[in-house]
């Protein structure tokens, strides 16, 4: 909870009842907050988040539901005892679909209220059944999950926000769904691919220019972030910056200012900055490639996005939701993947994570003919051995353990094979020389199904 007593936000329009209602709570131990109006009510959330609410259905200006509806939107998942005079079962379904914990009609008994509000401010139990899709951001395990939990959280905050992870784990995703949750959402949300515009045209990009700033500057041109004012800005890839304008970038986070080229004057701007990266920040600081002061600033707020391959148990939820995607996308509704189909995926690696699969399921989608995707439509990448696995060109200074080392190399020819041929096991065999016997064998021995 919010502090040693548990905060509770009053929201009616009845200043005599919320005079009331304050005085009791107070005796029993509660901190209260109130508010005449939801637009009063939603002010006071954004500068302190109470432990649970209790609002007044019939308000003049912005309805209780109307103000419920908003709080959810936001992100809050602070719990709201809904109380008016105006009972009825229509109110109370309404309340409860928009999120409301409870329903209490006047006049009401006072240990009802007191018990209602123990019973919500108990930590609730670990769901039995928490969200697979959030957002638009589809997971089931425990690393997804934590990010459900986060987001939110991160949303009402104003603070800059970094997410890293490697290319295709939905950085973009999530930066869209901070957006969405946030204040802020009502706003433009602008997207910048730092590492897609070349460097002499970034700064005009990101900054605008003023007429006549350079050969064919016929008219005033806005930038990004002037387009952005109000919103969010998504930088992607904000590695890829140049160190010019790491310097001018810092001034904008810093000052909330930038000068367009070719303008004798600053333009305040405001936004919030949301930056994303699959470089290792740390690393890329310590060689001296990105600004140390401008790390600290845009790493405020971290989000880490795990790859596919660290978890596998995201697959098969994954696979369900793109192919339902592109199934109704192309017509083919109710067409589904085989067992060893799903099998080749997941024990795949997903070099291009989540994008890879989608790109994956979209390919076989449009190419299956029957009523199931086989292993044969799926295109998977041949996987690569890394330099430290290559076969040496003679024998390394140090020596080298050789079973272990060829066990390595017959474990990854023995799957690159099942990837060529996705997954099956007969033309793998063919691909390597052996009898399906001896194939059936080996990957026996190396677990590999």
């Amino acid at each position: 909870m919010s502090s040693e007593r548990p905060v509770i936000l009053i929201v009616d329009d009845d200043q005599s009842f919320r005079e009331f209602l304050g005085l009791f709570l107070e005796k029993e131990g509660y901190r209260v907050l109130t508010a005449g109006d939801g637009f009063e009510a939603l002010d006071l959330i954004e500068k302190e988040t109470p432990d649970l609410i209790l609002l007044d259905l019939r308000m003049p200006e912005m309805g209780g539901l109307e103000f419920l509806e908003n709080v959810r939107q936001k992100g809050h998942e602070t719990p709201v005892i809904v109380i008016t005079a105006y009972a009825s079962l229509d109110s109370a379904v309404k309340a409860k679909r928009e999120g409301a914990y409870d329903y209490l009609p006047k006049p009401f008994r006072l240990e009802d209220l007191r018990r209602k509000l123990k019973e919500a401010l108990k930590k609730p139990p670990p769901e039995e059944n928490p969200p697979e899709e959030f957002m638009g951001i589809v997971g089931r395990s425990p690393a997804m999950r934590r990010l459900f939990a986060l987001l939110p959280k991160i949303a009402r905050a104003e603070s800059n926000v970094l997410i890293t992870g490697e290319s295709g784990t939905g950085k973009e995703l999530v930066a869209r769904a901070i957006h969405q949750l946030s204040p802020r959402r009502e706003k433009p949300f602008v997207v910048v691919n730092c590492g897609g515009i070349p460097g002499t045209l970034l700064e005009s990009e990101l900054f605008g220019y003023k007429a006549g700033a350079f050969t064919g500057a016929k008219h005033d041109k806005p930038g990004l972030f002037a387009q952005a004012h109000g919103g969010t800005i998504f930088l992607d890839e904000v590695g890829d910056l140049p160190p010019e304008l790491q310097v001018k970038l810092l001034r904008v986070v810093e000052y909330k200012s930038f000068t367009p080229l070719g303008s004798p004057k600053e333009v305040q701007v405001d936004v919030r900055i949301i930056s994303a990266t699959n470089k290792d920040l740390e690393e890329e600081v310590r060689a001296g490639r990105f600004r140390q002061d401008l790390y600290f600033r845009l790493n405020v707020l971290s989000v880490h996005l795990p790859p596919l391959r660290e978890r596998r148990e995201d697959i098969p939820l994954l696979v369900e939701h793109f192919l339902k995607k592109y199934s109704e996308k192309m017509g083919k509704v109710g067409l589904g993947i085989s067992e060893y189909a799903l099998k080749a995926l997941m024990e795949y690696d997903f070099p291009g994570n989540v994008r890879e699969l989608e790109n994956i399921i979209e390919r076989s989608v449009a190419l299956e003919s029957g009523p199931l995707i086989l292993p044969e439509t799926l295109t998977l990448r041949a996987e690569k051995l890394p330099p430290s696995q290559e076969i040496p060109a003679k024998l390394p200074p140090e020596g080298l353990h050789l079973e272990d080392f060829l066990a390595e190399i017959e474990k990854r020819l023995l799957k690159e094979a099942l990837a060529r041929t996705g997954g099956r096991k007969e033309e793998a065999a063919r691909l390597l020389g052996l009898s399906p016997r001896s194939f059936r064998y080996r990957l026996q021995k190396y677990q590999l199904g």
